[in-house]
């Protein structure tokens, strides 16, 4: 047998090196279980629908696109957008190295975190309770709604919670209701903002916004106050999936089938407990010194990187070109806008859009811009309370003494039931200033997050996997300035400016 730091040469396999005759053949990977050798399935067509990268949509063209960004842009003008496109385009590299260990194994980035040191994989689990207990999406959503129907926010976003749990309980295979569900909400949401920008705006308001992308270093008067700082260190991490999204995405290729994650049942409902399969405690590993299985695995890399460049990136950009390009018109809409949001009415910059949808037909669009909004708070809210809840109950399924005497589904539900409660408590009792201070507490502490899986991707992919399939040495220097870029930001934000003021 071999072990990450010894991966087998060409001609030779991981259990060819070692074993004798009878012995399964392993991959050997840090302390944990080995990776029993098996096939590496064929790769599917690399030009496709949506599949697991819908999650990453559904939690990447979210507030930040649909609220936050609009805002910066209300506030301090379309040059902003170049620290957006920065984002947008780190977070798709994030994605294919995410992706790689996942399709690679089989297993979580989590379970790859263990693999280096089990105490890594912990701080993540602290770190997602820590972030995502706070129902941030839901609740600037509901806000929109509130404003649409009247229904106090907090109602609505009580309501939509319990039927959310209700939703994800009664499933057969949870993955596939969910994939479903967001898949329609997404194609709403892109086509339906298209249309209403390409009738509320201007060819010059798309001209500014497009530039806006390319203005590299514009830092515009007030940015980097203690106010305003904060926030758009929050909106850069909300530009695409924020904080630990992206490892979770790596529990969804695997129920995708993607990779070796073809290898892995899948979760179920409550409704069907019964009949979950037992999930094993380890991943699998191809012979990455067989030809024909690196040809299998190049095309799943090919499959891979066409969800991340042209459906992730792509239609996360489209989005929020066309936000940006609502945005200035609400600006002319309402001249006095951007002193409302700097006076501290957050929810101006929600009045203002809708104001731009109405000016292009109407009342009865202005109503449907709070329509989108509401959307998008659900939207997010599906794909985060699945992700969290699959998230946590991975890493106590196979690392928490005694959790196996449950079924994956039972530990499913019990932190989706967790999460529902504790958001709840939250919009009825919490300390955030309304919706908008919950989500720019969301923004903020994602941050951390991200730097942090930043450092672990490196060492999960470069010391866990064989050589042949590492990563290239630029895509290790990528991930490796998200590192410094995400906490460099944040803790610039924490000495600059102490205990930083969200409110």
């Amino acid at each position: 047998m071999v072990d990450s730091h010894n991966p087998p040469v060409a001609g030779s396999t991981a259990a060819e090196a070692t074993v004798g005759a009878g012995e399964e053949r392993v991959w050997r990977a840090g302390g944990l279980e080995p990776m029993p050798i098996r096939p590496l399935p064929e790769a599917p067509p690399s030009i496709h629908l949506l599949g697991p990268t819908v999650f990453l949509l559904a939690l990447g063209v979210g507030m930040g696109e649909s609220y936050m960004w609009p805002r910066l842009v209300l506030v301090f003008g379309p040059e902003i957008r170049w620290l957006f496109l920065i984002g947008v385009t780190l977070q798709a590299v994030v994605m294919l190295e995410m992706a790689r260990y996942a399709m690679a194994t089989g297993e979580s980035i989590f379970t790859g975190a263990a693999r280096v040191f089990k105490p890594i994989m912990w701080f993540f689990f602290a770190t997602a309770i820590l972030v995502y207990m706070w129902p941030g999406h839901l609740s600037a959503g509901m806000s929109a709604f509130e404003q649409l129907t009247g229904i106090p926010w907090v109602i609505s976003a009580i309501v939509v919670l319990i039927l959310v749990g209700i939703l994800f309980s009664l499933a057969s295979v949870i993955y596939d209701v969910v994939e479903n569900i967001l898949g329609i909400l997404i194609g709403v949401l892109v086509v339906g903002t298209a249309i209403i920008a390409s009738i509320a705006g201007s060819w010059a308001d798309l001209g500014s916004t497009l530039a806006g992308m390319f203005a590299f270093g514009y830092f515009p008067d007030g940015m980097m106050s203690e106010e305003w700082f904060p926030i758009v260190v929050g909106s850069i991490a909300f530009a695409g999936p924020s904080g630990m999204q992206q490892m979770w995405y790596t529990l969804h290729l695997r129920e995708s089938g993607a990779g070796m994650g073809a290898h892995v049942p899948k979760i179920r409902g409550l409704r069907t407990a019964g009949e979950q399969e037992n999930i094993p405690a380890h991943g699998y590993m191809f012979d990455t010194s067989d030809p024909a299985e690196m040809a299998k695995w190049k095309g799943w890399r090919r499959w891979i990187t066409f969800d991340a460049f042209l459906l992730f990136w792509g239609i996360t950009m489209l989005v929020t070109i066309s936000f940006t390009v609502l945005a200035q018109s609400a600006a002319r809409e309402n001249p006095n806008v951007k002193d409302l949001i700097e006076n501290g009415d957050r929810s101006a910059a929600l009045q203002a859009m809708s104001d731009a949808f109405a000016s292009a037909g109407g009342s009865l669009l202005g109503g449907l811009f709070f329509c989108f909004i509401s959307l998008i708070g659900v939207n997010a809210t599906l794909g985060l309370f699945d992700s969290f809840s699959r998230g946590q109950a991975d890493m106590s399924y196979f690392h928490f003494p005694g959790a196996k005497r449950f079924k994956m589904s039972h530990l499913y539900a019990g932190f989706l039931w967790g999460v529902i409660t504790f958001g709840i408590l939250i919009l009825l009792f919490g300390p955030a200033d309304g919706p908008e201070g919950i989500l720019d507490i969301l923004a903020f502490l994602s941050t951390f997050a991200m730097g942090a899986y930043c450092v672990v991707l490196l060492l999960v992919n470069n010391r866990m996997l064989p050589k042949p399939i590492r990563p290239k040495w630029w895509s290790n220097a990528i991930i490796g300035f998200g590192a410094v870029f995400y906490l460099g930001m944040l803790f610039y934000c924490m000495i600059r400016f102490g205990v930083v003021d969200l409110g």
